[in-house]
């Protein structure tokens, strides 16, 4: 799915898991194969989070880096960018996640991001939905208690690369020792 907030999740996290039974829920969802109410759609993203808690802490404790593409803020971003649902309602079923030590926005003008291939083939993927988004990520930016980068997603994949392994590295240097935290809390 192109979209024009893409946060990547880097700790020492799981995404959305369209395998599950949840999962495949989600997914037809998404591919319009199916239609549910919105606030039940939130929570299923969210239950398919939280689903995958006990493999993210596992893997944590074991000293594994987890990548996660997307992750609760984007299920935040999503759903209040829809009528009649604030971002404090959208958080409440995802506190108490883990939280990320670093989140990567890659930030892509909604032009853009419409010129990428498949655009428009989920639910989510137009231009004026996607606007609404990057607003309400434009609210999760300022929460001091998140660590986010936010990077010019239109660079060269090869800058990305460079820019996004060099912020890595530097913080899974600095909390590798440190507990796993809450997301929210």
């Amino acid at each position: 799915m192109t979209s024009i907030a893409l946060p990547l999740c880097f700790w020492n996290v799981g995404s959305e898991d369209r395998t599950t039974e949840i999962g495949e829920v989600i997914n037809a969802y998404l591919d319009k194969k199916s239609d549910l109410e919105d606030h039940t759609v939130h929570l299923l993203f969210s239950a398919n989070r939280w689903e995958k808690v006990p493999y993210i802490r596992r893997k944590l404790e074991q000293g594994v880096t987890l990548i996660v593409d997307r992750y609760a803020f984007s299920g935040v971003a999503f759903t209040s960018a829809k009528p009649g649902f604030s971002l404090e309602w959208c958080k409440s079923s995802d506190i108490g996640l883990p939280k990320p030590d670093l989140v990567f926005f890659l930030q892509l003008n909604p032009f853009s991001a419409a010129q990428r291939g498949e655009f428009g083939a989920e639910r989510y993927e137009t231009s004026d939905f996607q606007t609404a988004v990057q607003q309400r990520f434009d609210h999760l930016l300022l929460d001091a208690s998140i660590h986010w980068k936010v990077i010019d997603a239109s660079q060269s994949i090869e800058d990305l690369h460079s820019q996004i392994r060099s912020y890595s590295e530097d913080v899974m240097e600095l909390v590798a020792r440190q507990p796993i935290g809450e997301l929210w809390k």
